[in-house]
C-alpha cells in the first residue's frame, strides 16, 4: 500500500478565511487609531501604538491558522501525526486499534500500553472524507499486521 497523507477539510478552510480578514481587521483598526484618546490627561496613539495593532493582528492570525496545522502521514510501517502542538511518530507494532467513536470530534489510536493518541487530522465534520481516512488508516494497520503475523500472535 501507498504513503497515506491527511489534512482536515473544513477547519482548513475556514482557517484560510478568517486569518486573512483578523488581519485586514487589525490593520483598518490600526489606521483608524489617530489623535487623541479623548481622555483629559492628554493620550495619543503614537505610530508605534498602530503598528502594534497590525502586529497583533498577525499573530491572532498566525494563532487561527494553527488549527490548519493537523496532518497524519502513513505507511505500512509507521504512522506520523501531527495535532496543533505536538505529534507523534509511531510503529503500527504499538498500535491495538482505529477507534472513530460515535460523538468524538477526531480519531484516536488506542496503543498497546492502553495510551489513547489523538488524531486531529481526521475530524467528524469533514463527514465522508474522515470515514475514507479512518478506514484507509485501519487497512495500512491491517496491512502492517498480516506482513508481521509474529506481532499478531504476541498481542
Amino acid at each position: 500500500m501507498s504513503p497515506v497523507t491527511i489534512r482536515p477539510r473544513k477547519v482548513r478552510r475556514v482557517a484560510f478565511i478568517i486569518a486573512p480578514i483578523v488581519v485586514a481587521f487589525f490593520a483598518v483598526l490600526g489606521t483608524l487609531l489617530s489623535g487623541s484618546t479623548g481622555a483629559e490627561d492628554g493620550g495619543v496613539f503614537q505610530p508605534s501604538d498602530r503598528i502594534a495593532m497590525v502586529v497583533l493582528g498577525v499573530f491572532i492570525a498566525a494563532g487561527v491558522l494553527l488549527i490548519a496545522r493537523p496532518r497524519v502521514v502513513a505507511d505500512e510501517e509507521h504512522v506520523k501525526i501531527q495535532n496543533i502542538l505536538g505529534g507523534y511518530d509511531l510503529p503500527w507494532s504499538v498500535v491495538r486499534t482505529v477507534r472513530f467513536d460515535r460523538g468524538n470530534p477526531w480519531l484516536t489510536l488506542e496503543l498497546e500500553n492502553d495510551d489513547v493518541v489523538a488524531v486531529m487530522a481526521i475530524q467528524a465534520t469533514d463527514k465522508e472524507h474522515a470515514v475514507t481516512g479512518a478506514r484507509a488508516l485501519r487497512a495500512l494497520l491491517a496491512a502492517h499486521r498480516a506482513a508481521h503475523p509474529e506481532l499478531a500472535a504476541e498481542a
